[in-house]
């Protein structure tokens, strides 16, 4: 009964966001809450809650301080050397864009951290996306696999869950999945490069400049039939080449990437910036500190160094402040589900639901059985309730048939591309968030190709002979 309870729990949250019935946030509350008391132990509800916003409370600090540090450093213009290099790469061609937003989200990835990555890569390229017209959930569904993939990194989570669970050499999982892994990113670009002729076909190809000329003609032609309309129409009324106070004027604040007389510019502290930030993330990979604490002394000197003055201060926190709420508000209410689906033993009787109806005869193909299921396990639970819970129990039920652990561990990785943009992954709300992309958008279009993007990753480690 719990195991039907759980997957129609999820299906519900699911459907309901994908049609966009139920805001995310809500639904992460309610539809658990709901669920909790047909279960029969809505009197246990808030133990759950807590204990789910306990575990999760340090990757909502990490988020709020993250992206306090990571606005400042945009406000500062630390990232604008990368938006002009992505600019002269791509010559606003929505191709190049693309592959441009891939390779950027790859190459950011190897910090280990997602959130890291996607406050990065949004940040260089939604002004782009924006600029011309092109498809935010092109972007973000590419930056969402191009960093599943590379979180398989040792230090990225997934490899080293998988190595506790099983007791086994982080390294000796990894380095053989490399060849595989490759496979899989090669994957992801060509995904980018096709999808991205898909955009140039649709828009064409502009100059930067022609861009720019036409993005005016349109803020001046919009600002007349405003004026024409009356102020009742509430629809993207400003004026040309500022904030206005219209209704779109979140999306002014993406356009400030490239705007190089923006005042919080801070030219002469750039190298100062870069240090800073090359120093944090120096220490998250060493582990000198908990992260959150790095996020939390990191912002505290970029905001004190950059804007010295307390209204400065003030106003650099209360620009971020929307965001800061968003994700961190994302984080709490999906803390409501992953307390409930634990705390009423859902997950457990899931994971062993799908495990007892594994024909006997699977047992000689386990690594592959393992692969297969790391794609709804990794997307319907966290990565700690899969390597912990649920890969220990097909590594020994593969072990009884001669495959080795090693193998059903490199098995385990493939979901990770699908995994990033599970509704339990906190980073993925810093994505759609920053890019303004509603969260069942970026799902509807993500699913098909990371799914496509783990298989391929599959079957190159089935061809390499590691898994």
């Amino acid at each position: 009964m719990l195991t039907i309870l759980g997957f129609a729990m999820i299906a519900t949250f699911l459907v309901l966001i994908m049609l966009k019935k139920m805001s995310p946030i809500a639904a992460l509350v309610l539809i658990p809450a709901l669920f909790c008391v047909f279960v029969g132990k809505g009197a246990h509800l808030g133990d759950y809650v807590i204990d789910g916003v306990s575990t999760l409370a340090p990757t909502a600090a990490m988020l709020m301080f993250a992206i306090v540090y990571f606005g400042v450093m945009i406000d500062v213009g630390l990232f604008d050397p990368i938006v002009r290099g992505i600019l002269k790469f791509c010559k606003a061609d929505p191709m190049r864009i693309v592959v441009g937003t891939a390779v950027l989200a790859a190459i950011v990835s190897l910090d280990g951290d997602g959130s890291t990555t996607f406050m990065i890569t949004v940040s260089a390229m939604y002004p782009l996306y924006k600029r011309l017209r092109m498809s935010l959930v092109v972007m973000t569904g590419v930056a969402a696999m191009a960093n599943g993939v590379m979180n398989t990194v040792p230090w990225g989570g997934p490899t080293a869950r998988a190595a506790t669970a099983l007791k086994l050499d982080a390294g000796d999982i990894f380095v053989p999945m490399i060849p595989a892994l490759l496979v899989g990113l090669l994957g992801v670009f060509f995904l980018a490069y096709v999808l991205g002729l898909r955009e140039r076909k649709r828009l064409g190809v502009l100059t930067l400049e022609e861009a720019l000329e036409r993005e005016k003609a349109e803020e001046t032609e919009t600002v007349l039939v405003g004026a024409g309309s009356g102020a009742g129409s509430g629809k993207d009324v400003r004026p040309a080449g500022g904030s206005g106070a219209g209704t779109d004027a979140g999306d002014d604040a993406g356009f400030q990437g490239l705007d190089p007389n923006r005042p919080t510019l801070r030219p002469r502290l750039y190298w100062f910036n870069a240090l800073l930030t090359v120093a944090l993330l120096t220490s998250m990979i060493m582990e000198l500190l908990p992260i959150p604490v790095l996020f939390l002394l990191g912002a505290a000197i970029a905001l004190t160094v950059n804007f010295p003055h307390l209204p400065d201060q003030k106003a650099r926190i209360a620009a971020h402040a929307d965001n800061v709420l968003n994700v961190s508000g994302m984080v709490f209410a999906a803390a409501v589900f992953t307390g409930v689906l634990q705390g009423t033993g859902m997950v457990d009787h899931m994971a062993t639901s799908l495990v007892d109806v594994i024909p006997d005869g699977m047992g000689p193909h386990m690594a592959l059985v393992t692969g297969v299921l790391s794609l709804p396990l990794t997307y319907f639970m966290s990565n700690d309730g899969f390597y912990f819970g649920v890969l220990p129990v097909l590594a020994e039920a593969g072990a009884a048939h001669g495959v080795s652990p090693l193998e059903t561990a490199r098995a385990s990785l493939v979901g990770q591309p699908l995994h990033m943009s599970s509704p339990l992954v906190p980073a993925v709300y810093v994505l759609v968030g920053m890019a303004k992309v509603e969260f069942g958008d970026h799902t509807r279009f993500v699913v098909k190709w990371a799914a496509l993007t783990c298989l391929l990753i599959l079957g190159a480690g089935i061809l390499f002979g590691t898994v």
